[in-house]
């Protein structure tokens, strides 16, 4: 038989006391190491907003004027790589066929009078077929100039014809075995200081140097660059410029419609 005594009460307390640590020790003890409760997780910022997105680059201008403008008073420097970006050019006359023999005939044809040898000013006027055509003093903002963005600037066919230009380039000294280095869409027949001297032919796009004449002299002082450019249809550009015996671009020259050539 068990007998139970009596347990005065400051003992009672301190025996519940210790029991109640015992108790929460064994809980602790069976929860496996690392399974602690985890603090909570703030919840995630919201989104902001996706930013305005920068205007699109703008295409490419359309505008004749961003390709090729009125010409401006005094001389013109051919540019950092010797391009001649100072013409005058005649309103289109109507013609056929690109190949040399088209072209050759075509060029060889009086329009009117002088063709080989006058030096027009800007707005001077010839009678070709019965229609008054104008010559335009232009300069181009490129390396080429668009002869295309003309048509559009004075509203003026620029497909099947034939289209005659001037220059005329002010060298600083004389400059032996030079070559006049062309390009054009589409075919071309040039002439220095009154010489044919370089053609190319057939449906053609522009190259840089895509024709390169013979040996030739510029001479001090002005010199006479002409040609006569037949386009077939749509695009319709081309560029010039001197290089000198090595093969380099000329770039000391200028252009000055204002000067009269010998």
């Amino acid at each position: 038989m068990i007998t139970f005594r009596r347990i005065p009460g400051l003992a009672l307390a301190f025996l519940t006391a210790l029991a109640g640590l015992l108790l929460a020790g064994c809980e602790s003890s069976s929860k496996p190491a690392g399974l602690s409760k985890p603090a909570a997780t703030p919840p995630p910022a919201a989104t902001p907003p996706p930013a305005a997105r920068a205007p699109s680059p703008s295409v490419a201008p359309t505008s004749p004027t961003n390709f090729v403008v009125a010409a401006g008073p005094g001389a013109k420097a051919a540019d950092p790589a010797g391009f001649l970006q100072r013409w005058l050019i005649l309103d289109p006359i109507p013609a056929n066929g690109v190949n040399q023999t088209a072209v050759q005939a075509a060029v060889k044809k009086e329009y009117f009078p002088n063709q080989l040898t006058v030096l027009p000013h800007d707005g001077d006027k010839v009678t070709v077929d019965g229609a008054p055509l104008s010559w335009h003093a232009l300069d181009t903002k490129f390396y080429n100039l668009s002869l295309y963005h003309y048509g559009l600037l004075f509203n003026k066919s620029t497909a099947n014809v034939l289209m005659w230009g001037v220059t005329i380039v002010n060298s600083p000294v004389e400059v032996r075995n030079a070559r006049l280095a062309i390009g054009s869409n589409d075919a071309s027949v040039w002439w220095v200081n009154g010489r044919e001297v370089i053609g190319i032919y057939g449906d053609r796009l522009t190259i840089i140097d895509d024709g390169v004449s013979k040996k030739l002299t510029l001479k001090k002082g002005p010199n006479v660059v002409r040609f006569a450019i037949h386009n077939q249809g749509g695009n319709t550009d081309f560029c010039a410029r001197f290089l000198d015996a090595n093969d380099q671009p000329i770039t000391n020259l200028t252009v000055d419609l204002s000067q009269t050539a010998p």
